[in-house]
């Protein structure tokens, strides 16, 4: 049985990498450029350090700024018209999760127009063409969009987010810049960074897991435990740097290999009470661990040691009461203490949101079979 893994065809790393954009789109001849980004970026000055590049080699570009935190359909179909009305040949995406999965969507539609629903790009895709030319530079150091094959857009009719698999929509370009993402507030440094580990800890103990995606999850955690607290409270430039690494490492791994239910509760948090996705992974993180490690602790054990603890005799209970402390712990030092409560959500939503995690398709990789009443308990608890 044969193991498949996509990844970017180009990307850059570190200070300053955004320089390399008007070369790239020169050197593959591309002439107008739709910038998508969101409202908070364009007004803070963001979104200018990377448009500043393209005036400067005198690249024209359009810039659609009107991306939610949850991007929704409606996000997709208004970036759809102004890419089609500027007559875009590329896009560039900068952002976090939120701008960069909003261009992919774009980049689908764009070649693919009977999928201009959007709905029907739900889960698994099966469409034919490449997506247009995307080129990423991720904000946040958390959702590795830049080189995953995943999206999620948000049905705000249904209220559920769509996880869209697709290796047609990944950027051709990944630019991963530092110093776009030493500009982000602590709190979502803290809840974008706790979303990579997120990214991490259920790659590596997925059922899809295998040795080439275990390397990626294991640096991806060694680096995101050491780094993390440097980065969101002393904006420290090597740590930030450090984490922008992390987070990429994490998503070469988990795009190939799949999640889990953290995901699959996170993502209606997401899509009921708009919570940040990054925060209701980092809520929900502890909670599903301590239930997963019944089946999966010796791959707690790998971790623990991989980070330096000497776990090799801790019993399974140890196992698991030692891991899921160093995520709350980690969780606590930048700063997130909340609880689903805190998201809007209510005792009599439960049943609610566990239905919609049962048909979430990140469920399926989870190492540890769930049901919807396992889902209702593991809201209760993380209440």
């Amino acid at each position: 049985m044969s193991t498949k893994f996509v990844l970017n065809e180009t990307s850059y790393f570190g200070k300053g990498a955004r320089e390399e954009l008007a070369q790239e789109l020169k050197t593959r001849g591309f002439k107008k450029v739709l910038v998508v980004t969101d409202k908070s970026l364009y007004e803070a000055g963001v979104t200018s350090k990377v448009t500043e590049v393209l005036e400067k080699a005198g690249i024209e570009y359009t810039v659609y700024s009107e991306v939610k935190p949850n991007p929704t359909i409606s996000n997709v179909k208004n970036g759809l018209k102004v890419c089609r009305e500027f007559g875009a040949d590329v896009l560039v995406a900068v952002g976090g999760g939120s701008s960069i999965d909003t261009a992919k969507c774009i980049s689908i539609v764009m070649t693919n127009p009977d999928r201009e629903d959007i709905v029907s790009l739900n889960g698994l895709s099966n469409t034919v063409n490449k997506g247009m030319p995307l080129i990423a530079l991720p904000t946040t150091a958390g959702t590795a969009a830049e080189v995953t094959i995943n999206y999620v857009i948000t049905d705000e009719e249904r209220e559920i987010k769509m996880v869209c698999v697709d290796p047609h929509d990944i950027p051709i370009v990944a630019i991963v810049d530092s110093e776009l993402m030493a500009s982000m507030p602590k709190s979502i440094a803290a809840s974008t960074g706790m979303d990579a580990l997120t990214h991490a800890i259920e790659g590596y103990i997925t059922k899809g897991a295998n040795t080439m995606s275990d390397m990626f999850h294991m640096k991806a955690i060694q680096l995101i435990f050491e780094y993390l607290p440097y980065a969101v409270n002393n904006k420290c430039e090597k740590a930030i740097d450090k984490m922008g690494l992390a987070q990429y490492i994490a998503g070469m791994g988990f795009s190939n290999v799949g999640l889990g239910i953290v995901h699959s509760m996170a993502h209606q948090l997401g899509a009921v009470y708009d919570t940040p996705h990054g925060l209701a992974n980092a809520i929900l993180l502890p909670t599903v661990m301590e239930f997963n490690g019944e089946v999966c602790y010796e791959r707690f054990r790998e971790i623990l040691i991989g980070l330096g603890i000497n776990a090799k005799e801790f019993t399974k209970e140890e196992v698991i009461k030692t891991f899921v402390g160093k995520i709350r712990e980690l969780s606590e030092k930048v700063g997130i203490t909340q609880t689903v409560k805190d998201t809007g959500a209510k005792l009599e939503d439960l049943n609610m949101l566990a239905e919609k995690a049962m048909e979430d398709p990140c469920k399926p990789g989870n190492p540890r079979e769930v049901s919807k009443e396992d889902f209702i308990e593991l809201y209760k608890k993380a209440m």
